[in-house]
Order: C-alpha cells, then structure tokens, then sequence
C-alpha cells in the first residue's frame, strides 16, 4: 500500500484530504507542521510527502528540502493558495508537483494516482 505523510496546519482541510485518501486506498499519516513531520521521516519510510508551502514553524519547501535528504526516493506534491508561494515551490524543488487551491477531492487522489501510475480514482465524486 503507497504511504503518504501529509503536512497540512489547517485542521478541517487535513482531516478532508485525508479521509478522501484513505477512500482512494492510500495509507495516510497527518501531521499539523513540517517540524512534527521531520520525525517522521526518519523512522519510517513514505512514497510520497504532501504538504502545505505555507505553515508556521518550518514550511512546507524547507520541509520538503529535508525530507529530500532524507528520504530521496520519496515523492513530493505541495498545495498552497498562494499563487506566488508556487513559483518559489517549483523552483526550490522542481520535481515537485503543485497543486493550487481551491481544489476538488477528485483532482487530488487523481494526481496522486498519477504519480504512482494507478489506473483510476474510483469512489470520488
């Protein structure tokens, strides 16, 4: 089963998204910041980081440049609001997918199925 750690501070959107993954199949972890996310990363292992760019403490592209020292293997897909955060996103980790908000359920598990070629989002509507 394809493991995604999600970085999100917001608490009804984390929640949302990661009951819409778990739907799609996927096994989530939910962390409120980056910095709760860190340790994480080190003792287990993740397909793929999902975070929020902007949270406080540590955010979400400094998240994902450490947990690329970590785990390089490991795939990342920011969301953010903020149109301009996504331009520094994609620079500061350009294998990194973006995806802007707002945002259907649908559009999310589809591009996460996407980075792990699966064949449909089913259930979503």
């Amino acid at each position: 089963m394809i493991r995604i750690l999600l970085a999100e501070d917001d608490n009804a959107m984390r929640q949302y998204l990661e009951r819409a993954l778990e739907r799609a199949g996927y096994s989530v972890t939910s962390v409120d910041r980056g910095t709760a996310a860190l340790p994480l990363l080190e003792t287990e292992r993740f397909d793929l980081l999902l975070t929020d760019i902007v949270m406080p403490e540590m955010d979400g592209i400094e998240l994902a440049q450490r947990a690329g020292a970590i785990a390089p293997d490991m795939r990342v897909m920011f969301i953010t609001g903020f149109a301009a955060v996504t331009l520094k996103a994609g620079k500061a980790v350009p294998q990194a997918k973006v995806l802007s908000k707002p945002f259907h359920l649908r559009d999310l598990v589809l591009e996460v199925d996407r980075l792990f070629d699966i064949g449909s989002a089913s259930g979503l509507n």
